[in-house]
């Protein structure tokens, strides 16, 4: 059975492309300090449904292409994309 995971879209700028970030909390082996690792995946999103924000679910499958062995599932949660700062100016 395909393994799945589940995480947040991280860029969709490629045509039927998305990039996945999966964050998760380790513990060191002798220090026993919590840490975050991220990972990143790319993945096949055939109808372009996913976009930056979205938590969604992905599943493993044969290669698309030499990075894309994931394709997409579904999409959880949508997410409200990006949000940009533009300072004003002072007159």
């Amino acid at each position: 059975m395909a393994q799945k995971i589940v995480g947040f879209v991280s860029s969709d700028k490629a045509d039927k492309t998305i990039t996945i970030t999966v964050t998760s909390r380790e513990t060191h082996p002798v220090y026993g300090k919590k840490y975050s690792i991220s990972r990143k995946y790319a993945a096949h999103d055939e109808t372009n449904q996913a976009h930056i924000g979205d938590q969604v679910q992905i599943s493993e499958t044969r290669p698309y292409s030499k990075t894309k062995t994931w394709k997409l599932d579904k999409v959880i949660t949508t997410g409200h994309g990006q949000v940009e700062l533009v300072e004003e100016e002072k007159v």
